[in-house]
C-alpha cells in the first residue's frame, strides 16, 4: 500500500527527500555553499548639507552707490558690465544732474541688455541680463504693499 502512495505522490512530483538527496548527493564536492552578495538599496534623498567641503558658488553681491557728480556714472555702468546688480540713490545729487545720470545709465542698461526699475524718487535698481525683477505685484499675485506699485 505504501508502494501505490509513493507512485502517486511521484506522479505529483512529491518525491521522498531521501531518494532525492541519494539520486543527486555527490560527496566529492565540498559543500562550499555562500550568501550571494546582498546589495544594499538606499534611497537617495534630497538633503542640503548646511556645511559642504565643496567650495560654495559664488554668491551675487548687490552694490549700493550714491553718486555725487555725472562722473561717476562710468563707474555704476563698469558693475553692471560686471553682472552685479546696483542700487543707485540720487536723492543727494541736483535735480539735472540727476537727470543726466538716469539718461547715461537707462542707454547702458539698454547696450547691455538689463532691465531698470524705479523705486523711489531717487532711487533706482540696475541689473545685468542674468538678473531678473520680480515685484510684489508679481510675487504676491497683484497685491502689492508698496507705493510705487499701486
Amino acid at each position: 500500500m505504501g508502494n501505490i502512495v509513493n507512485k502517486m505522490l511521484s506522479s505529483f512530483g512529491f518525491d521522498a527527500a531521501e531518494d532525492y538527496e541519494d539520486e543527486y548527493y555527490d560527496e566529492t564536492v565540498e559543500d562550499t555553499y555562500e550568501e550571494p552578495a546582498v546589495e544594499s538599496y538606499t534611497r537617495r534623498n534630497k538633503v542640503m548639507k548646511l556645511h559642504n567641503s565643496e567650495p560654495a558658488p559664488q554668491q551675487m553681491k548687490v552694490v549700493v552707490m550714491q553718486p555725487e557728480n555725472f562722473d561717476e556714472a562710468r563707474d555704476i555702468t563698469n558693475h553692471l558690465k560686471d553682472r552685479k546688480p546696483i542700487v543707485v540713490n540720487l536723492e543727494a545729487v541736483e535735480k539735472e544732474v540727476a537727470r543726466r545720470i538716469v539718461d547715461f545709465l537707462s542707454g547702458a542698461v539698454f547696450a547691455l541688455d538689463g532691465d531698470m526699475e524705479k523705486i523711489t524718487n531717487g532711487i533706482f535698481l540696475l541689473v545685468p541680463h542674468n538678473v531678473a525683477i520680480m515685484d510684489d505685484e508679481a510675487a504676491l499675485g497683484g497685491k502689492s504693499s508698496f507705493p510705487w506699485g499701486k
